[in-house]
């Protein structure tokens, strides 16, 4: 299937989601090798075609000040584009974040625990306090804008994006139509007036009463509804929904939704620091919590492990993990067949461009379908497993390649025996992804337990013989045991000389190291 890019740069792999503003896609990339989200803005959020151009430069302009909020709880937006097979249409080009939205964790019958709450308030505040420092208003903060990753960390989406197509500044989308989703507006948004930082406090005080009681401020059944309500109806104190609520915590939320815009805290800061008395302290542990849900993040964990570093991850299983089938000889089908063929065909393209991370993409996709149809360990799902593993090496990501290499190595030699190639090629990278990550020691043992494997299938001066003594002898250099790791480079040094000439590439290079290591270390 033909891949729809962008500008000759970013590539739309899958539609992820869409919002009243647009359509969102996974894509990527192709200059930076790096996954991107891209919102396709709906044409009939703006006025008429023939602005469209002048839009998409005033976003350049809008972009290199939201960039200015220089906050990791804020995505960046990298580019605005316009699609060249229709003139109508506007694509943002942003950082991909992986999470989930606030909205997801939103249950009436188990609200958030009320720390949880809290913290993810004060994550927006902070937020909130570097954008309005520039000064940025958010204009449409709501929980579907929210995005919760895998660490607990919130990120604040679409910043500056409502800002861009504002109707009182732009005069771009239908006249008289106010900016903003009705359910969180403030009375001013409402009412098409000035809008300010304190707007967004407005907004942030729907969210938390939201997230503590399970259920919106309002409840109007239409557009019109709502906004009345916004505008004259007094919010239920959070008391009478929840009892468990703290008092100060009530008053800082019903401080937020005050009507006028001076009513409310004076900053996002302030907010903060009223928050802080409902924050746990650094050092403290885990909250127990009951939810159904169960697996939204701990949004408290930045505030008791502060400038932590990065969390130890499980040993990941290999990647992917594809469904266990019973492998019955097949061929596989036309369809199947040909959607193989291309993601190796596509991916090999890729790698020649060196866009490693699309490259494992494309294969991805395809091993699924193939072990589901197949069976876990056909020869064709293994080829690409391997393909797919190789690619992440290649890239770098020896983590991730690391458990996929050692399940490669067992498949292989359940299925093609200990000796074939694949089972050997598979343990060697296994060995070459561990000494990239540091772990010398289990790499050596490897690298000579394969060693002898391989000599025994072949000779000690096979190609692959030849790779192995290599890397056993950089390890032991950097093990500084450079006795060891000379005997090991002289008698590799000889077989390249019979085997390749005094003059080939990796014969001049051994004879580099061999210099390099007899050098003496003392005048």
């Amino acid at each position: 299937m033909p891949v729809r890019s962008i500008a000759d740069r970013y590539e739309l792999i899958e539609e992820i989601g869409s919002g009243g503003m647009g359509t969102i896609w996974r894509g990527y990339d192709t200059v930076l090798d790096r996954e991107v989200a891209v919102k396709a803005i709906r044409p009939d959020m703006l006025l008429a075609p023939e602005h469209i151009a002048d839009l998409a430069e005033r976003f350049r302009r809008e972009a290199r000040v939201t960039a200015r909020i220089q906050h990791h709880g804020v995505p960046q937006v990298y580019d605005a584009v316009l699609d060249a097979d229709s003139a109508d249409r506007l694509y943002l080009v942003m950082q991909y974040i992986q999470g989930r939205n606030l909205r997801s964790y939103i249950d009436p019958a188990d609200p958030l625990p009320i720390a949880w709450a809290a913290a993810t308030a004060a994550q927006i505040a902070t937020v909130l306090s570097h954008a309005h420092a520039i000064p940025v208003v958010h204009r449409d903060l709501k929980p579907d804008n929210v995005l919760v990753t895998d660490d607990g960390t919130v990120k604040v989406l679409d910043f500056g994006i409502a800002a861009i197509l504002r109707r009182d500044v732009t005069k771009i989308t239908v006249t008289g139509a106010p900016m903003g989703t009705s359910r969180y507006m403030s009375p001013e948004q409402v009412n098409a007036a000035q809008v300010t930082p304190q707007s967004d406090l407005y907004g942030l005080g729907c969210v938390l009463h939201e997230l503590l009681a399970g259920a919106p401020v309002f409840d109007g059944n239409s557009q019109f509804e709502l906004w009345k309500q916004h505008i004259t109806a007094e919010p239920e104190p959070l008391r009478k929904l929840r009892p468990e609520v703290q008092p100060e915590l009530e008053e800082l939320v019903l401080d937020l939704l005050a009507k006028k815009p001076e009513q409310r805290p004076a900053d996002a800061y302030a907010v903060y620091e009223r928050l802080l008395l409902f924050l746990p302290s650094p050092g403290s542990p885990a909250l127990a919590t009951s939810r159904r849900l169960g697996e939204m993040p701990d949004p408290t964990l930045l505030y008791r492990q502060p400038n932590a570093p990065r969390r130890r991850a499980h040993r990941p299983s290999p990647v992917p993990a594809p469904p266990t089938v019973p492998y019955a000889p097949t061929t596989p089908p036309t369809q199947l067949r040909n959607a193989i063929d291309d993601a190796l065909k596509r991916s090999t393209q890729l790698l020649g461009s060196e866009r490693f991370a699309q490259a494992a993409d494309v294969v991805e996709a395809v091993i699924r379908p193939a072990a589901k149809m197949l069976g876990s360990e056909s020869p064709d799902l293994l080829k690409l497993r391997f393909h797919r593993a190789l690619i992440l090496y290649l890239g770098g990501d020896s983590r991730t390649a690391l458990p996929e290499f050692d399940a490669l190595s067992d498949a292989y030699a359940r299925t093609a025996g200990p000796s074939s190639d694949r089972a050997l090629k598979s343990r060697r990278y296994a060995a070459l992804c561990r000494a990239n990550l540091g772990q010398n020691t289990v790499a050596l043992d490897q690298f000579r337990r394969l060693l002898e494997d391989v000599a025994n299938a072949d000779s000690h001066a096979s190609e692959l013989a030849l790779d192995i003594r290599h890397s056993i002898g950089m390890l032991l250099l950097s093990a500084g045991d450079k006795a060891a790791a000379e005997n090991v480079f002289e008698s590799l040094y000889q077989d390249h000389l019979v085997i390749n000439g005094p003059d080939d590439e990796r014969t001049r290079e051994i004879a580099d190291i061999l210099t390099r290591i007899r050098l003496p270390t003392s005048p």
